[in-house]
Parts: C-alpha cells; sequence; structure tokens
C-alpha cells in the first residue's frame, strides 16, 4: 500500500490529459503579442500538482461522465488557479521569487507581462466553460459557479482579507479558518461542483461535495503552511518562507504525533473517514485518496 503523501496514482493520468488539453487551448508562443502568450504557457504548462482538475475528473468520473465532457470544466479551474498564483506571487501580494521550481511569472518576464498574463488566462477559462461540449444550461451553471469562487465571495476575497490579516497580530481561529475556506477552498470546491454539474448530477449531490470541500480545503492549507516552514524547497518548488516578509495568515500547527511532521493530514481527515450513503459510495471512493495526499503530500 502506498503511503498518503504518495500521489493516487490516476492522479498523474489525470496531470498528463490535462496538460495535454492546456496546451491546446493557450494561443501559440508565436501569435502576437508574443511575449504575453510566451507568460502565459511558462507560467502554466511543465508543472503543479494539478488537484484541482483531479477533483473535477475524479467527481464527474464518478457519477457517470466521460473525460472529454469534463476536460473543458477541469482546464478552467486550473487556469484560474494559474492566474491567482501568478498574481499572488507579485512584490505587492506575497512577494514570492520562486513557484514550481523556477522563477515566478514576474521574474521570468517582467511584472507588468505577469499582471496581463493572470488577466488573459482568468479571460480564458470562462471562455473555455463557455464553448464547453455541454448543454448550454450547464455551461451557465458551471461559469456562475466558477465567477462566484474566484471573485470576492471567493478566492479574491480571501487574498483581500489576507491581506488585511497581515497587519494584525490578534486574528482568531474562526477568522483564520474563514479566510481559507474563501481563499483556498473555494476553488476546490469549485472544481468538485464543476465535476458534478458537468456529469448532469441531481442538485442533491452538491450539499455533500461542499461539505468535502470545506474540509478539504482546510486541510490542503494547512499542510501548505507546515509545508512553508519545513519543506524542502527542492521538493515544494517554492521559496522557504522568510519571516516577515510574507504577509500571509497561516493556520496553527496541528497536533503531531511522535516522528514529525506526517501527522498534518489529521485535522481533518475525518471528513474522508466517516460512513458515506449508499449512493455516495463510488463518488466517495474516487475522492478519498486524493483527500488523504492532499493533507499528507511533501510538496
Amino acid at each position: 500500500m502506498s503511503s498518503p503523501s504518495e500521489a493516487p496514482a490516476a492522479l498523474g493520468a489525470w496531470a498528463a490529459r490535462i496538460e495535454a488539453v492546456l496546451e491546446a487551448l493557450l494561443p501559440p508562443e508565436s501569435a502576437e503579442p508574443a511575449r504575453l502568450h510566451r507568460a502565459m504557457r511558462y507560467a502554466t504548462l511543465g508543472g503543479g500538482k494539478r488537484l484541482r482538475p483531479a477533483l473535477v475528473y475524479a467527481t464527474g468520473g464518478a457519477l457517470g461522465a466521460v473525460p472529454e465532457a469534463l476536460d473543458a470544466p477541469a482546464a478552467a479551474v486550473e487556469l484560474i488557479h494559474v492566474y491567482s498564483l501568478i498574481h499572488d506571487d507579485l512584490p505587492a501580494m506575497d512577494d514570492d521569487d520562486l513557484r514550481r521550481g523556477r522563477p515566478s511569472c514576474h521574474r521570468a518576464f517582467d511584472e507588468a507581462t505577469a499582471i496581463l498574463a493572470g488577466d488573459a488566462l482568468q479571460a480564458l477559462a470562462f471562455a473555455t466553460l463557455a464553448a464547453a461540449p455541454l448543454p448550454a444550461e450547464r455551461a451557465l451553471a458551471m461559469c456562475r459557479v466558477l465567477a462566484e469562487a474566484a471573485g470576492t465571495a471567493g478566492m479574491a476575497g480571501g487574498q483581500a482579507l489576507d491581506l488585511a490579516a497581515s497587519a494584525r497580530a490578534d486574528l482568531g481561529l474562526a477568522a483564520l479558518e474563514r479566510l481559507h475556506r474563501l481563499k483556498t477552498g473555494a476553488l476546490i470546491r469549485a472544481a468538485l461542483a464543476l465535476g458534478a454539474l458537468a456529469a448532469g448530477a441531481v442538485p442533491e449531490r452538491l450539499p455533500a461535495l461542499a461539505a468535502f470541500g470545506e474540509a478539504l480545503g482546510l486541510a490542503f492549507q494547512i499542510r501548505d503552511d507546515l509545508l512553508d516552514e519545513e519543506g524542502d524547497p527542492r521538493r515544494t518548488g517554492k521559496s522557504a518562507r522568510q519571516g516577515p516578509r510574507r504577509r500571509q495568515a497561516h493556520l496553527p500547527d496541528p497536533p503531531r504525533p511522535r516522528g514529525g511532521a506526517g501527522g498534518a493530514s489529521r485535522p481533518s481527515s475525518g471528513a474522508w473517514r466517516r460512513p458515506s450513503p449508499r449512493s455516495h459510495r463510488p463518488l466517495a471512493a474516487a475522492l478519498r485518496p486524493l483527500g488523504r495526499y492532499a493533507a499528507a503530500r511533501d510538496r
């Protein structure tokens, strides 16, 4: 049996698939404006865990969708994620020089090009969803889910709270959890919902997926915080945290068993160990390995 820190076998196949989909979606480097297109491709291709597309494929596949019906939502959620990383690395935000083991987009190009690359990736995400080979009402519902997850009620709102929190030393646990439910969790919940919507799932499925996504988002963030503090930059592909330069709010370290950081998955592991209703069991079986991996990964 593989360790929880190892990626589930299916993750590699999904990562290879979404890489090919993104490669085809992105404008070629030879097309003008060439520098902008190079930056978009540089930031998007050739790296990353691809967890959010994997959640789309796992959810939709468990609910009966074929991979071709899931490519557009999987690509859209990853494009939004990459745009957020480009902007998050900027000096005005988290000021990070390294992303996925190489210079962040604004270091490889320049700040103005990085901002425009993020903007263009966000626009491409919604163009991709709008053109998805699905009934129009599903595509519209998916656009709304992703827009809400990326906006002030989701990722962007969480980032704003994070920047505001950097000036405070008294941010409580409830406020921190809310911040990370928006900044990190909203896009994870959206990935699950996109997979379900693409499969034509009945609305009754969505609350259980939202609850799983809520727990997974917090587990993912706790693990991220631990890796920021203790991870090997050669594995994480990110700069080690450098004290006051970092402006992000972090969840408190979870309790750990004897033997080190391997207990990072414990605070929220119950979210994917609870018994599932019979109708949810195929879905739970598809998602549980991704949940364990997200909470115990080493990069």
